[in-house]
């Protein structure tokens, strides 16, 4: 037989023919996975640098691609983050397996290094070109632009057409891709609901994009406050296998077992070695460098951490959005008649610090109903580190959960194993920094029973929540049918008593109007007092509007030296024309004998009272001025 030669492959020739296993297994997941690389690239780099995110996002039709049944789509994405360095450009768009995040425990977004590599892979693949790049630092005098592109043989990067150019922007990046694929708007796989999710679980963003033709749309954010994003921790021992646990040891090259089982590890200290050392571990090992430990070695080390009873990570490394940012979020689902937000706090499963919320929303005009009458089901939405999961739903952790909880005791119609019906959205946020996705395109959360159980208890007090409004609202229902009755009814009754007890009209329409009040339902009254309380306020702004007009033409028309003079003039016309003062009871005087004593009336008496007007009229005319000054200043 001959001798058959065996070749090597480098990572990126690997992907480049399993680009299915990324994401890119139908044009329309393309064209979703790209965009989604790129998002998430931009809202990893804006919040490590603690910047608001500003994301500028279209996708368009630029002609026909080269595969069957395709467009030649464009997508482009401008961000406001710290920018790139053009020596990074090439390992960040053309190399597998290169990020800052990689093998790190930090709840971000990308942490493979694996996504706008072969989002640029796919580019190249299908339109011959890679990804264009502009980017800008705040050190930068000008932006930078380039064509990146894989040498797939190497898995390098390399850097084509780089040049400067002036950007409006003092900092950030443009990314642009032309692809091969087929634009979806809605459903599992659509652009839109990307763009909502996105939203939904990143509070802190504001969103402008495009689509095809239509206009360009926003979503501002509904909060000033970027999240937190907690320190990296490193990995429990117990989640390791041992392939892995070796090959963890090689990034402490000559350190001593000791110290890298302290520094590479979680909850590891002194008294957790002496414990190893109790459950068989050599404890010569613990002063050996790892470079000289073999295979033999780390069995034994291995086995003993496994024998051993470890405290749980610490929980510090998860975040969470907050009840009160996702409750924001969920209104900009549309008109929403109720909802729950429900944070758990956050708790290790499979030795894996986890942070769960849940929002449970029902929409007013909700679904339209199928054809044979019954509720379309809920709508359920997945996100992984705040990263909408739009394919493969039915195998995600996430689904079985809600599948598993017993909605029907929460008001809610549901088939036997199946989600809930009606018109419900049910929002599911994973945090964590060792999420388990069961492929590289993370589509999909591994269900362990731990994790399905973590999410079904804060479903379960998102339901009990919803239970009670439900409930609140068939307790209302009840009452008011009640009340329709009594209304119905009452008014017959009241005619045949008033009839056998031959009681008048006005006792009929007295008890008419008690029962009307008893139920509440005056309504014309209520209408009646309403329109005249409407009609008396507008009657007083209008009063108040002509006196201020009348007040206003005064002042223009008369002069500000003479507004004491006319005051004083008015004033003692009233004085002169003023009748007497009335006679007292029992006095019998006529018309002639008061104007007898009018005219009889003492001249100092006159006087005096002229002289008492005018001291009234130039109190009032001080009065004036100083108001006219106040309102001046």
């Amino acid at each position: 037989m001959a001798k058959q030669k065996i070749t090597t492959s480098s990572t990126a020739e690997y992907f480049s023919k399993n680009l299915q296993q990324v994401g890119f297994s139908s044009p329309t997941k393309a064209v979703l996975t790209t965009l989604k690389e790129a998002v998430d690239n931009s809202l990893d780099a804006c919040e490590d640098a603690e910047i608001l995110p500003e994301l500028s996002i279209s996708v368009e039709k630029i002609g026909a691609g080269t595969l069957k049944n395709t467009d030649l789509v464009k997508i482009r994405v401008e961000d406001n983050g710290p920018g790139i360095e053009v020596d990074d450009l090439s390992k960040v768009f053309g190399e597998y397996l290169a990020s800052s995040k990689f093998g790190r425990g930090r709840c971000s977004r990308g942490q493979q290094g694996i996504g706008i590599s072969a989002a640029t892979t796919w580019a190249q693949l299908t339109s011959a070109k890679g990804v264009t790049v502009i980017t800008r630092t705040p050190k930068m005098r000008q932006a930078v632009s380039a064509l990146v592109e894989v040498d797939i043989k190497n898995n390098k990067g390399v850097l084509k057409d780089k040049k400067t150019l002036s950007w409006d922007r003092p900092h950030g990046v443009s990314v642009e891709f032309v692809i091969d694929g087929r634009i979806q708007l809605n459903g599992e796989g659509g652009l839109l609901t990307y763009m909502t999710g996105t939203a939904l679980v990143n509070p802190h963003v504001n969103l402008k994009f495009k689509v095809l033709d239509q206009p360009w749309q926003t979503i501002k954010r509904v909060t000033d406050r970027a999240p937190d994003v907690p320190e990296a921790t490193e990995p429990h021992p117990h989640t390791m296998k041992l392939g892995e646990f070796i090959a963890h040891s090689h990034l402490f090259g000559r350190s001593t077992a000791a110290t890298w089982l302290k520094k590479g590890f979680s909850r590891i200290t002194d008294n957790a070695i002496g414990e190893f050392v109790k459950n068989g571990m050599n404890k010569k090992l613990t002063d050996t460098s790892v470079d000289k430990l073999n295979e033999a070695n780390f069995k034994d080390i291995f086995a003993a951490i496994q024998k051993t009873e470890l405290m749980s990570p610490s929980t510090r490394s998860v975040m969470t959005i907050g009840e009160e940012a996702f409750s924001k979020s969920v209104r900009r689902l549309g008109e929403v008649d109720f909802f729950a937000v429900v944070t758990r706090k956050p708790t290790i499963c499979d030795y894996k610090p986890v942070a769960v919320e849940v929002a449970v929303a029902r929409l007013k005009d909700g679904n339209a109903p199928s054809q044979d009458g019954e509720a379309p089901p809920s709508s359920v939405l997945r996100f992984a580190n705040r990263v909408p999961l739009q394919f493969d739903k039915s195998a995600c952790a996430m689904t079985k959960a809600v599948e598993t909880v017993n909605w029907r005791a929460y008001g809610l119609a549901q088939p036997r194993d199946s989600v809930p019906m009606g018109p419900y959205v049910i929002a599911i946020s994973l945090v964590s920094p060792f999420i388990k996705f069961k492929n590289a395109s993370k589509e999909t959360v591994d269900a362990s029973d731990e994790l399905v159980e973590e999410i079904r208890r804060a479903l379960m007090q998102a339901g009990q929540r919803l239970s009670r409004h439900i409930r609140k609202e068939h307790r209302e229902a009840d009452l008011e049918e009640k009340l329709q009755h009594i209304e119905q009814f009452c008014p017959i009754l009241v005619d045949c008593l008033c009839r056998i007890t031959s009681a008048p009209a006005t006792r009929k329409k007295k008890a008419t109007e008690g029962i009307i009040k008893l139920l509440g339902r005056d309504v014309n009254a209520a209408k009646k007092q309403l329109t005249e309380a409407v009609k008396e306020v507008k009657d007083h702004e209008a009063r108040g509007k002509i006196q201020i007009i009348k007040k206003e033409s005064a002042e223009d028309q008369t002069p500000a030296g003479s507004e004491a003079e006319a005051s004083e003039a008015e004033l003692t016309v009233d004085a002169n024309t003023a009748e007497a003062p009335a006679p007292k009871k029992g006095a019998k005087a006529s018309k002639k004998e008061k104007g007898a004593e009018k005219e009889k009336a003492a001249p100092k008496e006159k006087a005096a009272a002229k002289e008492k007007t005018l001291v009234k009229a130039k109190k009032v005319a001080k009065g004036k001025e100083k108001t006219k000054e106040e309102e001046l200043a």
